[in-house]
Protein backbone atom coordinates (compact mmCIF):
# COMPACT_ATOMS: atom_id res chain seq x y z
CA UNK A 1 0.00 0.00 0.00
CA UNK A 2 1.35 3.15 -1.38
CA UNK A 3 2.34 6.10 1.20
CA UNK A 4 -0.57 8.56 -0.94
CA UNK A 5 -3.21 5.89 0.39
CA UNK A 6 -2.36 5.42 4.10
CA UNK A 7 -2.83 9.48 4.07
CA UNK A 8 -5.59 10.15 1.77
CA UNK A 9 -8.11 12.77 3.21
CA UNK A 10 -11.20 10.76 2.10
CA UNK A 11 -10.48 7.57 4.13
CA UNK A 12 -9.23 9.66 7.59
CA UNK A 13 -12.97 11.34 8.05
CA UNK A 14 -14.58 8.38 7.84
CA UNK A 15 -12.85 6.65 10.50
CA UNK A 16 -12.89 9.97 12.63
CA UNK A 17 -16.59 9.61 12.17
CA UNK A 18 -16.95 6.09 13.07
CA UNK A 19 -14.68 6.45 16.49
CA UNK A 20 -16.11 10.13 17.38
CA UNK A 21 -19.78 8.16 16.83
CA UNK A 22 -18.74 6.34 20.01
CA UNK A 23 -17.65 8.91 22.01
CA UNK A 24 -21.44 10.62 21.22
CA UNK A 25 -23.39 7.41 21.45
CA UNK A 26 -26.11 6.74 24.59
CA UNK A 27 -25.09 4.02 26.68
CA UNK A 28 -28.19 1.86 25.59
CA UNK A 29 -26.72 2.33 22.26
CA UNK A 30 -22.94 1.37 22.75
CA UNK A 31 -24.95 -1.20 24.99
CA UNK A 32 -26.31 -2.28 21.99
CA UNK A 33 -23.60 -2.79 19.93
CA UNK A 34 -21.54 -4.51 22.45
CA UNK A 35 -24.41 -6.89 22.93
CA UNK A 36 -24.46 -7.65 18.91
CA UNK A 37 -21.16 -9.54 18.85
CA UNK A 38 -22.61 -12.20 21.20
CA UNK A 39 -23.76 -14.11 18.87
CA UNK A 40 -25.13 -16.75 20.94
CA UNK A 41 -26.93 -13.81 23.22
CA UNK A 42 -28.73 -13.07 19.84
CA UNK A 43 -29.87 -16.37 19.21
CA UNK A 44 -31.50 -16.39 22.90
CA UNK A 45 -32.80 -13.69 22.39
CA UNK A 46 -34.18 -15.18 19.13
CA UNK A 47 -35.39 -18.43 21.03
CA UNK A 48 -37.13 -16.22 23.83
CA UNK A 49 -39.36 -14.15 21.56
CA UNK A 50 -40.59 -17.06 19.77
CA UNK A 51 -41.32 -18.55 22.91
CA UNK A 52 -43.22 -15.55 24.12
CA UNK A 53 -45.03 -15.20 20.54
CA UNK A 54 -46.06 -19.14 21.16
CA UNK A 55 -47.56 -18.02 24.47
CA UNK A 56 -49.71 -15.19 23.11
CA UNK A 57 -51.24 -17.19 20.38
CA UNK A 58 -51.21 -20.72 22.04
CA UNK A 59 -54.79 -20.92 21.26
CA UNK A 60 -54.34 -20.18 17.56
CA UNK A 61 -50.99 -22.61 17.58
CA UNK A 62 -53.16 -25.52 19.81
CA UNK A 63 -54.85 -28.00 17.73
CA UNK A 64 -57.39 -29.08 20.14
CA UNK A 65 -58.47 -27.63 23.45
CA UNK A 66 -55.76 -29.05 26.04
CA UNK A 67 -58.98 -29.84 28.52
CA UNK A 68 -60.56 -32.06 26.45
CA UNK A 69 -60.16 -35.69 27.34
CA UNK A 70 -60.03 -38.86 24.92
CA UNK A 71 -60.80 -42.56 26.57
CA UNK A 72 -59.61 -44.13 23.39
CA UNK A 73 -56.71 -42.61 22.73
CA UNK A 74 -54.55 -42.68 26.54
CA UNK A 75 -50.58 -42.74 26.15
CA UNK A 76 -50.70 -42.08 22.23
CA UNK A 77 -46.59 -41.95 21.24
CA UNK A 78 -45.49 -38.50 19.35
CA UNK A 79 -46.80 -39.33 15.80
CA UNK A 80 -44.41 -39.03 12.94
CA UNK A 81 -44.89 -36.39 9.98
CA UNK A 82 -44.75 -38.30 6.43
CA UNK A 83 -44.18 -36.60 2.77
CA UNK A 84 -44.24 -40.24 1.08
CA UNK A 85 -46.33 -43.04 1.47
CA UNK A 86 -44.77 -46.24 1.55
CA UNK A 87 -44.91 -46.93 -2.13
CA UNK A 88 -43.23 -43.64 -2.44
CA UNK A 89 -45.75 -41.34 -3.61
CA UNK A 90 -45.70 -37.50 -2.88
CA UNK A 91 -49.06 -36.76 -0.77
CA UNK A 92 -47.84 -34.07 1.32
CA UNK A 93 -47.71 -33.57 5.11
CA UNK A 94 -49.57 -36.25 6.66
CA UNK A 95 -49.74 -38.84 9.55
CA UNK A 96 -50.94 -41.88 9.41
CA UNK A 97 -53.80 -43.43 11.50
CA UNK A 98 -53.97 -45.07 14.55
CA UNK A 99 -54.32 -48.90 15.36
CA UNK A 100 -55.07 -50.03 18.63
CA UNK A 101 -53.70 -53.15 20.31
CA UNK A 102 -53.72 -54.55 23.79
CA UNK A 103 -51.55 -56.39 25.57
CA UNK A 104 -53.13 -60.25 26.32
CA UNK A 105 -50.59 -60.37 29.48
CA UNK A 106 -50.74 -57.17 30.63
CA UNK A 107 -53.82 -56.03 29.11
CA UNK A 108 -51.98 -52.58 28.65
CA UNK A 109 -53.03 -50.48 25.19
CA UNK A 110 -50.55 -50.02 22.46
CA UNK A 111 -50.88 -47.72 19.57
CA UNK A 112 -48.77 -48.79 15.66
CA UNK A 113 -49.27 -46.58 12.53
CA UNK A 114 -52.20 -47.70 10.41
CA UNK A 115 -50.00 -47.41 6.64
CA UNK A 116 -53.11 -48.20 5.16
CA UNK A 117 -55.21 -44.42 6.54
CA UNK A 118 -53.42 -41.45 5.59
CA UNK A 119 -54.50 -38.18 7.30
CA UNK A 120 -52.88 -35.18 5.81
CA UNK A 121 -52.64 -31.89 7.47
CA UNK A 122 -54.63 -28.99 6.20
CA UNK A 123 -53.34 -25.39 7.67
CA UNK A 124 -56.00 -22.76 8.99
CA UNK A 125 -58.75 -25.18 9.97
CA UNK A 126 -61.52 -24.71 11.96
CA UNK A 127 -61.50 -27.26 15.33
CA UNK A 128 -62.11 -26.68 18.99
CA UNK A 129 -63.28 -23.05 19.80
CA UNK A 130 -61.21 -21.58 22.19
CA UNK A 131 -61.38 -17.11 22.81
CA UNK A 132 -58.37 -15.44 20.72
CA UNK A 133 -56.67 -13.53 23.48
CA UNK A 134 -59.40 -13.96 26.27
CA UNK A 135 -62.44 -11.93 24.28
CA UNK A 136 -62.31 -12.71 20.33
CA UNK A 137 -64.19 -16.17 20.30
CA UNK A 138 -63.26 -18.41 16.98
CA UNK A 139 -62.06 -21.79 15.43
CA UNK A 140 -59.69 -21.21 13.40
CA UNK A 141 -56.21 -23.04 14.08
CA UNK A 142 -52.70 -23.21 12.53
CA UNK A 143 -53.23 -26.56 11.36
CA UNK A 144 -55.19 -30.11 12.11
CA UNK A 145 -55.98 -33.02 10.22
CA UNK A 146 -59.18 -34.13 7.26
CA UNK A 147 -61.93 -35.83 9.16
CA UNK A 148 -63.28 -34.63 12.55
CA UNK A 149 -62.76 -38.40 14.84
CA UNK A 150 -59.22 -38.29 13.27
CA UNK A 151 -56.38 -36.47 15.45
CA UNK A 152 -52.78 -35.49 15.52
CA UNK A 153 -50.54 -35.61 18.18
CA UNK A 154 -47.25 -34.26 17.31
CA UNK A 155 -45.82 -34.93 21.27
CA UNK A 156 -48.06 -38.13 22.39
CA UNK A 157 -51.01 -37.63 25.05
CA UNK A 158 -51.08 -38.34 28.31
CA UNK A 159 -53.15 -40.51 30.94
CA UNK A 160 -56.21 -39.41 29.83
CA UNK A 161 -55.86 -39.02 25.99
CA UNK A 162 -55.13 -35.18 26.42
CA UNK A 163 -52.75 -33.38 23.43
CA UNK A 164 -49.52 -33.03 25.48
CA UNK A 165 -48.41 -30.37 22.43
CA UNK A 166 -51.72 -28.08 23.01
CA UNK A 167 -51.17 -28.57 26.96
CA UNK A 168 -47.83 -27.09 26.21
CA UNK A 169 -48.36 -24.10 24.18
CA UNK A 170 -51.09 -23.06 26.61
CA UNK A 171 -48.78 -23.62 29.70
CA UNK A 172 -46.37 -21.59 27.82
CA UNK A 173 -48.51 -18.48 28.60
CA UNK A 174 -48.93 -19.19 32.62
CA UNK A 175 -45.31 -20.18 33.17
CA UNK A 176 -43.88 -17.62 30.79
CA UNK A 177 -46.25 -14.98 32.20
CA UNK A 178 -44.97 -15.93 35.76
CA UNK A 179 -40.96 -15.38 35.35
CA UNK A 180 -42.48 -11.55 34.00
CA UNK A 181 -44.99 -10.75 36.61
CA UNK A 182 -42.99 -11.63 39.34
CA UNK A 183 -40.05 -10.84 38.55
CA UNK A 184 -41.56 -6.86 37.98
CA UNK A 185 -42.74 -7.37 42.10
CA UNK A 186 -39.11 -8.32 42.96
CA UNK A 187 -37.77 -5.19 41.17
CA UNK A 188 -40.26 -3.21 42.38
CA UNK A 189 -39.66 -3.76 46.05
CA UNK A 190 -36.03 -4.13 45.46
CA UNK A 191 -35.19 -1.09 43.95
CA UNK A 192 -37.65 0.58 46.26
CA UNK A 193 -35.91 -0.45 49.57
CA UNK A 194 -32.33 0.24 47.94
CA UNK A 195 -33.07 3.24 46.89
CA UNK A 196 -34.40 3.92 50.52
CA UNK A 197 -31.34 2.12 51.85
CA UNK A 198 -28.38 4.02 49.95
CA UNK A 199 -30.11 7.67 49.49
CA UNK A 200 -31.26 7.99 53.56
CA UNK A 201 -28.85 5.73 55.29
CA UNK A 202 -28.89 5.23 59.09
CA UNK A 203 -31.50 3.20 60.79
CA UNK A 204 -33.56 3.20 57.50
CA UNK A 205 -30.24 0.75 55.74
CA UNK A 206 -29.89 -0.92 58.78
CA UNK A 207 -33.66 -1.88 59.04
CA UNK A 208 -33.52 -3.11 55.33
CA UNK A 209 -30.17 -4.71 55.26
CA UNK A 210 -31.22 -6.88 58.38
CA UNK A 211 -34.46 -7.49 56.56
CA UNK A 212 -32.62 -8.53 53.20
CA UNK A 213 -30.32 -11.04 55.48
CA UNK A 214 -33.08 -12.37 57.19
CA UNK A 215 -34.40 -13.46 53.72
CA UNK A 216 -31.46 -14.72 52.62
CA UNK A 217 -30.31 -16.70 55.54
CA UNK A 218 -33.33 -19.06 55.24
CA UNK A 219 -32.79 -21.89 52.46
CA UNK A 220 -34.81 -21.18 49.47
CA UNK A 221 -36.77 -24.13 48.89
CA UNK A 222 -38.29 -24.66 52.34
CA UNK A 223 -39.25 -20.89 52.43
CA UNK A 224 -41.29 -21.30 49.14
CA UNK A 225 -42.98 -24.73 50.10
CA UNK A 226 -43.55 -23.40 53.57
CA UNK A 227 -45.35 -20.31 51.86
CA UNK A 228 -47.01 -22.21 49.01
CA UNK A 229 -48.21 -24.61 51.79
CA UNK A 230 -49.69 -22.20 53.19
CA UNK A 231 -52.57 -21.34 50.61
CA UNK A 232 -55.88 -23.32 50.92
CA UNK A 233 -56.32 -26.30 48.29
CA UNK A 234 -60.00 -24.67 47.77
CA UNK A 235 -59.09 -21.36 46.56
CA UNK A 236 -59.02 -20.52 42.69
CA UNK A 237 -56.65 -21.44 40.75
CA UNK A 238 -56.05 -17.23 39.24
CA UNK A 239 -56.30 -16.60 43.08
CA UNK A 240 -53.27 -18.80 43.62
CA UNK A 241 -51.34 -18.17 40.26
CA UNK A 242 -51.19 -14.55 41.60
CA UNK A 243 -50.13 -15.15 44.89
CA UNK A 244 -47.47 -17.50 43.88
CA UNK A 245 -45.65 -15.01 41.51
CA UNK A 246 -46.17 -12.91 45.18
CA UNK A 247 -44.79 -15.43 46.83
CA UNK A 248 -41.56 -15.51 44.24
CA UNK A 249 -41.14 -11.63 44.25
CA UNK A 250 -40.92 -11.14 48.07
CA UNK A 251 -37.73 -14.04 48.12
CA UNK A 252 -36.25 -13.01 44.94
CA UNK A 253 -36.01 -8.94 45.89
CA UNK A 254 -32.37 -9.03 48.21
CA UNK A 255 -30.11 -9.50 45.47
CA UNK A 256 -30.95 -6.26 43.43
CA UNK A 257 -31.83 -4.21 47.07
CA UNK A 258 -28.16 -4.50 47.80
CA UNK A 259 -26.61 -3.80 44.49
CA UNK A 260 -29.05 -0.76 44.23
CA UNK A 261 -28.03 0.21 47.67
CA UNK A 262 -24.11 -0.27 47.30
CA UNK A 263 -24.90 1.97 43.67
CA UNK A 264 -27.07 5.04 45.75
CA UNK A 265 -24.00 5.12 48.35
CA UNK A 266 -21.19 5.34 45.63
CA UNK A 267 -22.68 7.84 43.28
CA UNK A 268 -25.19 10.23 45.57
CA UNK A 269 -21.70 12.28 46.51
CA UNK A 270 -21.29 12.79 42.64
CA UNK A 271 -21.42 16.06 41.12
CA UNK A 272 -24.43 16.04 38.69
CA UNK A 273 -26.67 14.48 41.86
CA UNK A 274 -25.18 17.23 44.31
CA UNK A 275 -25.81 19.90 40.75
CA UNK A 276 -29.72 18.57 41.04
CA UNK A 277 -29.51 18.97 45.15
CA UNK A 278 -28.66 22.40 44.44
CA UNK A 279 -30.74 23.42 41.36
CA UNK A 280 -33.70 22.79 44.10
CA UNK A 281 -34.80 19.51 43.10
CA UNK A 282 -36.36 17.20 45.33
CA UNK A 283 -35.45 13.43 45.93
CA UNK A 284 -37.87 11.93 44.31
CA UNK A 285 -36.81 13.66 41.04
CA UNK A 286 -32.83 12.97 42.07
CA UNK A 287 -33.27 9.24 42.23
CA UNK A 288 -36.11 8.71 39.24
CA UNK A 289 -34.28 11.35 36.68
CA UNK A 290 -30.57 10.79 37.67
CA UNK A 291 -29.52 7.80 40.19
CA UNK A 292 -31.65 5.53 38.52
CA UNK A 293 -31.23 5.81 34.47
CA UNK A 294 -27.01 5.47 35.57
CA UNK A 295 -27.73 1.69 36.23
CA UNK A 296 -30.14 1.39 33.56
CA UNK A 297 -27.88 -1.03 31.47
CA UNK A 298 -27.62 -3.49 35.06
CA UNK A 299 -31.24 -3.35 35.62
CA UNK A 300 -31.66 -4.84 31.89
CA UNK A 301 -29.34 -7.57 32.64
CA UNK A 302 -30.12 -8.68 36.31
CA UNK A 303 -33.81 -8.74 34.65
CA UNK A 304 -32.70 -11.52 31.93
CA UNK A 305 -31.19 -13.25 34.62
CA UNK A 306 -33.99 -12.82 37.55
CA UNK A 307 -36.75 -14.45 34.90
CA UNK A 308 -35.26 -17.93 35.18
CA UNK A 309 -35.06 -18.42 38.43
CA UNK A 310 -38.79 -17.22 38.89
CA UNK A 311 -39.88 -19.82 36.05
CA UNK A 312 -37.82 -22.50 38.04
CA UNK A 313 -39.31 -21.56 41.64
CA UNK A 314 -42.87 -21.75 40.16
CA UNK A 315 -42.10 -25.22 38.31
CA UNK A 316 -40.79 -26.44 41.48
CA UNK A 317 -43.48 -25.76 43.21
CA UNK A 318 -46.05 -27.06 40.45
CA UNK A 319 -43.82 -30.09 40.12
CA UNK A 320 -44.07 -31.02 44.47
CA UNK A 321 -48.05 -30.35 43.96
CA UNK A 322 -47.61 -27.14 46.48
CA UNK A 323 -47.61 -23.91 43.42
CA UNK A 324 -49.99 -23.82 40.73
CA UNK A 325 -52.80 -26.40 40.60
CA UNK A 326 -54.94 -28.54 37.91
CA UNK A 327 -57.24 -27.02 35.96
CA UNK A 328 -54.07 -24.30 35.79
CA UNK A 329 -52.16 -25.68 33.13
CA UNK A 330 -48.19 -24.59 33.10
CA UNK A 331 -45.33 -26.87 32.66
CA UNK A 332 -44.44 -27.48 35.91
CA UNK A 333 -47.85 -29.06 36.22
CA UNK A 334 -47.42 -30.68 33.41
CA UNK A 335 -44.34 -32.63 34.65
CA UNK A 336 -46.22 -33.78 37.82
CA UNK A 337 -47.22 -36.99 35.47
CA UNK A 338 -43.94 -38.00 34.94
CA UNK A 339 -43.35 -37.92 38.80
CA UNK A 340 -42.90 -42.07 39.24
CA UNK A 341 -40.66 -44.31 36.89
CA UNK A 342 -43.84 -46.31 35.74
CA UNK A 343 -44.91 -43.66 33.83
CA UNK A 344 -41.64 -42.49 32.12
CA UNK A 345 -41.04 -46.19 30.81
CA UNK A 346 -44.58 -46.23 29.90
CA UNK A 347 -44.62 -43.10 28.05
CA UNK A 348 -41.29 -40.85 28.17
CA UNK A 349 -42.33 -38.43 25.85
CA UNK A 350 -44.13 -36.35 29.20
CA UNK A 351 -40.82 -35.68 29.95
CA UNK A 352 -41.15 -33.21 27.39
CA UNK A 353 -42.07 -29.96 29.19
CA UNK A 354 -38.80 -30.41 30.97
CA UNK A 355 -37.44 -30.15 27.69
CA UNK A 356 -39.04 -26.69 27.29
CA UNK A 357 -38.13 -25.72 30.57
CA UNK A 358 -34.45 -26.62 30.21
CA UNK A 359 -34.39 -24.95 26.58
CA UNK A 360 -35.79 -21.96 28.15
CA UNK A 361 -33.56 -21.27 30.94
CA UNK A 362 -30.76 -21.70 29.31
CA UNK A 363 -31.74 -19.40 26.61
CA UNK A 364 -32.40 -16.62 29.30
CA UNK A 365 -28.79 -17.53 30.79
CA UNK A 366 -26.95 -16.46 27.48
CA UNK A 367 -29.40 -13.80 27.14
CA UNK A 368 -28.30 -12.73 30.26
CA UNK A 369 -24.59 -12.81 29.60
CA UNK A 370 -24.41 -10.97 26.49
CA UNK A 371 -26.54 -8.30 28.15
CA UNK A 372 -23.98 -8.45 31.47
CA UNK A 373 -20.56 -8.28 28.96
CA UNK A 374 -22.68 -5.59 27.04
CA UNK A 375 -23.64 -3.30 30.10
CA UNK A 376 -19.74 -3.60 31.40
CA UNK A 377 -18.09 -0.19 30.31
CA UNK A 378 -15.00 -1.87 30.44
CA UNK A 379 -15.82 -4.28 27.47
CA UNK A 380 -14.94 -3.04 24.26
Amino acid sequence: MSEQTLSDPAVEPAVEVKENSSYTAKPLTLMWWRFKKHKLALWSLGVIIVLYLVAAFAGFLAPYDPFKHNRLHPFVPPQSIHFFSEDGTFQGPFVYGLKRQRDPNTARLSFEEDTSKINRIRFFVEGDKYNFWGFIPTKLHLFGVEGKRNRIYILGTDKLGRDLFSRLVYGARVTLSVGLIGVFFSFVIGITLGSLAGLIGGTVDTIIQRMAELVRSIPTIPLWLGLAAALPVNWDPILVYLLITVILALIGWTNLARVVRGHFMTIRNQDFVLAARLSGATKTRIVTRHMLPSMTSYVIAAISLAIPEMILGETALSFLGLGLRPPVISWGVLLQDAQNLRSIALAPWLLIPGVAIVVTILAFNFLGDGLRDAADPYQK
